[in-house]
């Protein structure tokens, strides 16, 4: 009787206390949700913009695509006649109100069964994220054969138009996704979201090895992250006041649904000091407010900083003291939850770092990069001036630099409050 109950202690020590469950009806629950939300948010943004009178049912590929778009897939844009009529074009944007979405949805069900844990083993913590990659992978296979249409364009003149009947030519344009580099973005942007899962979620348990960090990560990761959603809480709020007060409803819901965190966040970076490179050239443009709009059109590259954005609304001036506001804040956050006695020069670290790498973040991800034309027998562009070009870049150096130097001040001095505030 004694060795049972030896051996069965010694088997009730082995075997995990509260093991989580890492099944795969779990995990495809996690991805079907996450495809879910981002297929009703890309589907009611692009409806608001008018994208549901598309021609040749197009609409649900339309969607497929702006959800590939914003896990990073390749979407090119196609065309052409034969060897007379050419399309060439590019297109580099994420709509990362339908991004944050997914990432949101992703990053809760990946903690979720590891809720109520100190600590996870790294074999296990990876089986359970190798599910989640293996279904993602099959979504987004079947994401990229679905993102592909074709349109046929009118040639605009008249004459152009007796041109094309007389040599039979139809024009056509449309946009086909690259499957193996989609596939490759997509797996990079689910990796990206599950680490950053793991470096915010204070609560969430690290492999053994990995536990001496959670006081030095996490509170300033998780201080960066309430950076991002404050201003895009705030960017909806405006957002929903100036459609309900300046008309236009459709477009501005449109905007919220599809590119909210674009502007919000390009809103941060200038706020912080950070000058972008940008031109909005042709009959497209961004979906942007108007002041914007001016300082980035014509036909030459333009600076984009709160000085020039100030130059056309005295209002862009306020974006460096809201700056200043949310970066305290989050810095007397991040200071209450780190360890008692933990010395200023780390939190000005801490956030100095956490800040330079939200920035660059950023800086990859709101950049665009737009261009499209028509030629006929390679030479000009046709379709009644169909042909654009949009482009916002960062200077990216200078953006990271001044995100450091903001951390830096602001996490000495939310230190300091939250040091008095403890006395």
């Amino acid at each position: 009787m004694s060795d049972w109950r030896a051996s069965d202690r010694g088997a009730a020590v082995r075997a995990p206390a509260r093991p989580a469950v890492h099944g795969w009806l779990l995990a495809l629950a996690t991805v079907l949700a996450a495809l879910f939300a981002m297929t009703v948010l890309a589907a009611a943004g692009l409806w608001a913009a008018g994208a549901h009178g598309l021609p040749d049912a197009a609409f649900p590929r339309v969607v497929v695509a702006v959800v590939l778009l914003a896990v990073g897939g390749d979407v090119g844009l196609t065309g052409g006649s034969g060897g007379l009529v050419d399309a060439r074009g590019d297109l580099v944007v994420l709509p990362l109100s339908v991004s944050l979405a997914g990432a949101l949805v992703v990053g809760a069900g990946f903690l979720a069964p590891l809720r109520h844990r100190a600590v996870v083993g790294g074999r296990e913590l990876a089986g359970w994220a190798g599910r989640i990659a293996v279904l993602w992978l099959l979504a987004l296979l079947g994401l990229s054969l679905g993102a592909r249409q074709e349109f046929t364009v009118s040639l605009g003149d008249p004459a152009l138009r007796d041109v094309g009947d007389l040599l039979g030519l139809t024009p056509t344009v449309g946009f086909a996704a690259d499957v193996g580099t989609s596939v490759l973005l997509g797996l990079v942007w689910l990796a990206g979201v599950l680490l950053i899962a793991l470096l915010v979620a204070r609560k969430a348990p690290l492999p053994a090895r990995l536990v001496r960090f959670h006081a030095a990560v996490r509170p300033a990761a998780h201080a960066a992250l309430d950076v991002l959603l404050t201003y895009v809480v705030v960017g909806l709020v405006v957002g929903v006041v100036v459609a309900v007060t300046h008309g236009h409803a459709a477009d501005t819901i449109a905007v919220l649904l599809l590119g909210l965190p674009n502007l919000a966040w390009l809103a941060f970076t200038l706020g912080l000091g950070a000058v972008w490179d940008g031109r909005v050239d042709g009959p497209f443009g961004l979906p942007m407010p108007p002041a914007l709009d001016r300082v980035l059109r014509g036909t030459q590259d333009s600076a984009l900083s709160v000085r020039t954005l100030a130059e056309q609304d005295g209002r862009a001036w306020w974006l460096v003291p809201f700056a200043a506001v949310v970066l305290f804040a989050a810095a007397y956050v991040m200071a209450r939850r780190a360890p008692v006695g933990t010395p200023l020069w780390r939190h000005a670290v801490h956030l100095g770092v956490a800040l330079a790498f939200t920035v660059l973040t950023v800086c990859l991800t709101v950049r665009v990069s737009a261009h499209y034309g028509l030629s006929l027998l390679g030479i000009g562009d046709l379709g009644g001036g169909l042909s654009g070009r949009v482009r916002l870049d960062p200077r990216v150096g200078q953006a990271v630099a001044v995100a450091v130097a903001w951390g830096v001040v602001m996490g000495a001095l939310g230190g300091l409050a939250a040091r008095w505030r403890r006395r």
